[in-house]
């Protein structure tokens, strides 16, 4: 039995209620768009998921630290969005009540909610029990209806032991063609690894958890026949730098581009091979809630993980991977070809 198994169940089930949320907001609500200091989007998805996520986490491990997102202040100055976001959040409860009370039910009241949203304040280190979360990864995905993730990991002593990514406009079909159209039955699936026992996948579902199934990366024989996955939004990756590289390897597929860290989940079942995250600017630090899920589930599922100088990504530093630049995730047997290629042509930036 894993020493992580009660880790494990919680992550799982905090992220598919928080994906209830997600769903009802995108279908029946206004998005409720903010912006904030780094004019990134934020919507009441996001405060919701995070107050859900961090509620049942709280409940479960009170003395855990958590890195969040998002921060309550805009909504102690906007008192009807948050009355608002809390109604959503009184309502978001998983169909099975055993499954709920694990998470320690409900809510209490908007103070309560405000107060878990702020609980997500912890600088991060290399010390301790430390939970990543991203509520609402892709927001801008998330608005136009494409792809985003509710990401959730449990990093202790800097290295991450526990990953739960929640994808619901993902096909559930772990053998379907990797494809940035959204859209029909069939979708909604939770990934998941835990460090030394490999990475899984299973539907997402409105009550108790489904049953999953191990996942792998696909074998790559022919670097030439490869899928890439990239950002849709140039500025966190470089479209350019990433067309260079696929031109050099031979790669002559166009790349599917899709938001947030729904690439890591494809790419650790065999839907894509190959996700770039290159460098745009040289000041730029990646956050550690937009890839510590991923990056497990990928290396637990056969894959290698490092940015694009080789180095693993360090995620006990603080709330960013400022050791890192970019990321180079691919299958095992072909990641050093991949990062060769990636380094010559960044170098000759």
């Amino acid at each position: 039995m894993s020493s992580y198994t009660h880790e494990l169940q919680i992550a799982l089930l905090a992220v598919q209620r928080a994906t209830l949320l997600t769903q009802k907001v995108f279908h029946t609500h206004a998005k409720g768009t903010l912006s904030k200091s780094d004019h990134s989007p934020v919507t009441i998805g996001d405060f919701g998921a995070q107050a859900l996520i961090i509620s049942a986490l709280r409940h479960n491990f009170p003395s855990d630290e958590i890195v969040g997102e998002e921060e309550a202040s805009s909504l102690r100055e906007n008192p009807s969005l948050a009355e608002q976001i809390f109604a959503l959040v009184k309502e978001s409860r998983l169909e099975d009540a055993e499954a709920e009370g694990l998470l320690g039910g409900p809510v209490k009241d908007g103070e309560a909610m405000l107060g878990a949203i702020d609980a997500g304040s912890s600088g991060g280190g290399s010390k301790g029990r430390i939970w990543a979360l991203d509520p609402v990864d892709g927001t801008k995905g998330f608005l136009r209806g494409g792809q985003y993730a509710v990401c959730l990991a449990l990093i202790v002593d800097g290295d991450v032991k526990v990953g739960v990514l929640g994808c619901p406009n993902l096909p559930v079909d772990d053998a379907a063609e990797l494809s940035a159209e959204v859209g029909g039955e069939g979708r909604g699936v939770l990934f998941a690894a835990v460090q030394g026992e490999g990475a899984t996948s299973r539907p997402l579902t409105k009550g108790k958890l489904a049953e999953g199934k191990r996942i792998a990366m696909k074998e790559v024989k022919d670097i030439t026949q490869a899928t890439f996955c990239e950002s849709v939004e140039a500025a966190h990756s470089s479209h350019g730098d990433q067309a260079e590289i696929a031109k050099r390897l031979g790669i002559t597929q166009d790349s599917v581009r899709m938001d947030s860290q729904a690439k890591y989940g494809s790419i650790a079942r065999g839907a894509g091979d190959l996700y770039l995250r290159l460098p745009v600017r040289k000041d730029y630090e990646e956050k550690i809630w937009d890839h510590a899920a991923g990056d497990l589930i990928v290396r637990e599922a056969g894959g290698e993980v490092t940015d694009a100088n080789g180095k693993r990504l360090d995620f006990g530093i603080g709330r960013t991977l400022k050791s890192n630049k970019g990321v180079v995730a691919a299958p095992k047997a072909v990641h050093e070809t991949v990062l060769k290629v990636v380094k010559e042509v960044l170098s000759g930036r």
